[in-house]
């Protein structure tokens, strides 16, 4: 009964348990309420804030009036040239006050939690977002432009554009526009065939382009969170195609989308059904061959798991392992840790239950908040109040197109990694036996990204603590998709990149950031160039599956799976 009520009230508190936040604010507010120098502090602040927005008040209605406070980094709401002018300029200037004083009011209170003063700030900011004068047609000095110049066209294309969106949510169906993003048709096109399939996975090899191939093959172990084809979007930012053009024997995993039925599935079928089986496939096809692994983000950790069990029983098929977007110590982890606390777990545990599993907009709806400013509140001003419908992506069609996770799989990740963090402390067990990252022999390539919100890059760079293998790293412009589809000639990319020996010293990520070279464009070439250095003279490209084996290809690429709803 208890997993049932909490089932049903999940809808109304956004998924989000109430008894966290409770805690939260309690938290917060008891200590606050102890702290009489910290009152003082705030009022003070209040005060002085009082007085600079009656100040600027004075002088508002002048030209070239200057701020009193300027937004945040990233914040681009008032960056418009109306918001300059009187009266929007004072409610621009009061709001980014009434902003910076919540700031204050929520952080650096004695005694509070950390967690519980992150999950209140967090919590602030949204309910401030929410009632910033650029979501609100009367006092954005954009929209009402607007809305002058085109007599209202821009609110009545934006109110078609808001039933749209509701029609597809209604409907469970992509945004208008994804219709250009058929997978097999338009994305998910480099060619080749899948010449396995178990309940989990289909594994694609891919068709040779080049009349000579390495001879060892690279093995693609992508997330389950996301489906595979963000690696093998269109033939311009393929990072699949890309390595079968420089010669490399390519597999992919697609994993399959799981239904009620497969709620029991756990980390262990992910791991030996999904990684474990494709390698066995890989060694039937390439016999005495070694692999190059590549894992992307959840797909990643998981690929660590693998090579730290591998090493720990004498398999030593990996001749190298990349790790895109990954985390491996979960201590800090980024604003997802503010979902994640023995309450919130337990809350998502009896929301997941009834169905088997968690659903696609429940993920997507934690990681918009994570970033809510620009896939909130800018979506919002963009395509509801000004009327513009940017147009869709290759890549915002893919991130449309979501999966699910089994109960069982993501109740164990979400304990075993996020509140007890089992794999950077050794206690991850696998087979009944625990493993290590020490453990792993081969060399190790790790890229993070500079705006990554989902595995921040400082996270990722704690391998360098759980590891003593030969590690690249790099740090390449971009968040967590874009960051990683990062094709060559692409204007504005960048990275930095830095090997550390297996007996060389440790820096801390500042420091690495003070010493890694920068380099202008993508980090694929450089990948690539990485990956070759560590595999063999080019020969003849081996057959397709291993018909002797009973390994013939079942399908074109991209398979059945990904295909899934």
């Amino acid at each position: 009964m208890d997993r049932w009520t909490h089932a049903q009230l999940s809808p109304w508190t956004l998924g989000v348990s109430t008894a966290s936040l409770r805690m939260a604010f309690d938290d917060w507010l008891t200590h606050l309420a102890f702290n009489p120098a910290e009152q003082l502090d705030l009022a003070q602040k209040a005060l002085q804030g009082a007085q600079q927005i009656a100040d600027y008040a004075t002088r508002a209605h002048q030209t070239d009036c200057a701020p009193c406070i300027e937004p945040m980094v990233h914040d681009t709401r008032f960056v418009h040239p109306s918001w300059q002018t009187w009266p929007f300029n004072l409610m621009s200037q009061s709001f980014l006050l009434t902003q910076q004083w919540w700031q204050c009011a929520s952080t650096g209170v004695r005694g509070v939690e950390p967690h519980h003063e992150s999950v209140v700030t967090f919590t602030l900011r949204q309910i401030l977002d929410t009632v910033s004068p650029a979501n609100f047609v009367l006092s954005n000095p954009e929209v009402l432009e607007r809305t002058a110049k085109t007599a209202g066209a821009n609110l009545r294309q934006g109110f078609q554009n808001w039933l749209e969106d509701l029609q597809a949510l209604r409907t469970n169906s992509p945004p208008k526009g994804a219709e250009a993003y058929r997978v097999g048709r338009d994305v998910a096109v480099t060619p080749g065939q899948v010449i396995y399939r178990n309940h989990l996975i289909e594994l694609i090899q891919y068709t040779p382009t080049t009349a000579q191939v390495r001879p060892e093959p690279v093995l693609v172990v992508p997330s389950w969170i996301m489906k595979y084809y963000v690696l093998d979007l269109s033939p311009h930012n393929s990072l699949i195609k890309h390595l079968v053009d420089q010669g490399h024997i390519v597999f992919a995993m697609s994993w399959a989308n799981p239904q009620s039925e497969d709620r029991d599935l756990d980390m262990d079928d992910y791991l030996h059904m999904g990684v474990m089986d494709a390698l066995e496939v890989i060694s039937t096809v390439l016999p005495q061959a070694r692999v190059h692994a590549l894992g992307y983000c959840l797909g990643g950790t998981l690929l660590t798991i693998a090579a730290a069990a591998m090493a720990r029983d004498g398999d030593d098929r990996l001749a190298t392992v990349s790790l895109l977007a990954a985390q491996t110590d979960f201590t800090e982890p980024g604003e997802l840790q503010l979902f994640i606390d023995d309450s919130q777990v337990a809350h998502l545990e009896d929301t997941m239950w009834d169905k088997g599993y968690l659903d696609s907009r429940q993920m997507a709806g934690a990681f918009q908040l994570m970033n809510s400013t620009d896939l909130i509140w800018s979506r919002l001003l963009k395509d509801y109040l000004l009327g513009e419908r940017a147009p869709i992506s290759d890549l915002m069609a893919w991130n449309a197109d979501g999966t699910r996770l089994p109960y069982s799989m993501h109740t164990e990740y979400l304990r075993r990694m996020f509140l007890h963090n089992d794999l950077a402390n050794g206690r991850y067990p696998v087979r009944g036996k625990p493993v290590a990252l020490t453990a792993i022999q081969c060399p190790i390539y790790a890229v993070g990204t500079v705006r990554d919100h989902v595995a921040p890059w400082r996270s990722v760079h704690k391998l360098h603590l759980l590891t003593h293998v030969d590690t690249t790293f790099v740090l390449t412009s971009g968040g967590h998709n874009v960051g990683i589809v990062n094709p060559p000639g692409v204007a504005g990319r960048s990275f930095q990149a830095l090997t550390r020996p297996h007996d060389g010293p440790y820096l801390d990520p500042e420091a690495w950031l003070q010493t890694a070279p920068h380099h202008e464009g993508s980090w694929w070439p450089h990948w690539v160039q990485w990956l070759q250095a560590h595999s063999g003279p080019k020969r003849a490209p081996p057959p397709m599956g291993a018909p002797d084996a009973g390994l013939v290809p079942l399908c074109d690429a991209p398979g059945t799976y990904v295909l899934q709803t």
